[in-house]
This record gives C-alpha cells, structure tokens and sequence, in this order.
C-alpha cells in the first residue's frame, strides 16, 4: 500500500512539473493617469437690452442688436430707433475653464419677451461673438458677447417687455 501512494506521488509530481514547464509566462505593467480639467462655465454679466424702439400703426418691422452692443433696423420700415436710445446692450457672459481649450457655443432658437399682460414679441436670430467656437485665453477665461433680432408687430403695444424664462446660452469643451 505504501507503494502505491509513493507511486501516486511521484506520478503527481512529474505531472505538475510537466505541465508548469509546457507554459512560458511573460508579465508586464502599465500605470493608469488622468488629468482633470477645469470644469468649463459660463456667468451672465449683462443682460440683453434692445432700448427705445418705436414701432409704426401699420407696417411691422424688426430691430436688429448685434454682438458688439450695436442696434439697426431689420429693413422693412415699421421700426425707428429714437436718438432717446435707452439702454442699449447685448448680452454678455465670461466663460471660464481650462486656458487654451476651445469650446462650442449654442444659442437657442427663440424667445418670447411680454410686457406682463397680453403682449409679446419674439427675439430669433441670436448671434455671438465669438461665433460658434470660442477659445479661452491661457489664464482660462473669454467674454462671449451675444445679440439677437426684435420682431415687432405692427401697433405694438407701448411698455416694458421682458423674459421672465432668460435667455438660455450654452458652452460645451470641444
């Protein structure tokens, strides 16, 4: 009986040297990093402002505000800009994030502004500067200037409109 276990062992243990030298094994190691950016935001600094703008009893009309704070008719008469401008601003934000990254703008659509009864008027046709990317300097920061179009009816009725919603812009790290 002896035997046979010394057997049996010996047996196993040609097995298992057998078997462990059919396999080669190499190993390697690789690290793992990551570099974590400056989460990208944007502020509002000024809101959008179209002024004073008289509007005609009878021909609808638009006023125009561009980027850099300045305002034109759309064209088609029905809207005059008074010398009286009122205050007169585009929209402004400070982007902050990782310096020298760039980043999408995204504008929305439209908007609808009210005198706070039954009176609106739409603002389409949003443009910035920069336009739809922009670059952060190297200290991380851009101003992002944004203008839109006033779509006036014709007879508009006389006060105060505003967005209650605001304005949604949007930026997003290329």
């Amino acid at each position: 009986m002896k035997n046979i276990f010394k057997s049996l062992a010996l047996a196993t243990v040609a097995l298992v040297s057998f078997s462990n030298s059919s396999f080669a094994q190499a190993t390697a190691t690789a690290s793992a990093s990551a570099n974590i950016i400056t989460p990208i935001s944007i502020v509002k600094t000024v809101d959008m402002n179209f002024g004073n703008v008289a509007v005609s009893a009878t021909i609808a009309g638009t006023a125009v505000l561009a980027p850099a704070g300045t305002r034109t008719t759309g064209g088609a008469g029905g809207v005059t800009l008074p010398a009286t401008t009122g205050t007169v601003a585009a929209a402004s934000f400070t982007v902050s994030g990782q310096g020298g990254y760039t980043y999408a703008i995204t504008l929305p659509t439209s908007c609808t502004i009210t005198d706070g009864a039954t009176h609106n008027m739409t603002v389409d046709n949003f443009t910035s500067s920069p336009s739809a990317t922009g670059t952060l300097s190297a200290g991380g920061t851009e101003t992002l200037n944004v203008g839109a179009t006033l779509n006036v009816a014709a007879g508009q009725a006389s006060g105060l409109y505003t967005n209650a919603t605001g304005v949604p812009v949007t930026v997003n790290y290329n």
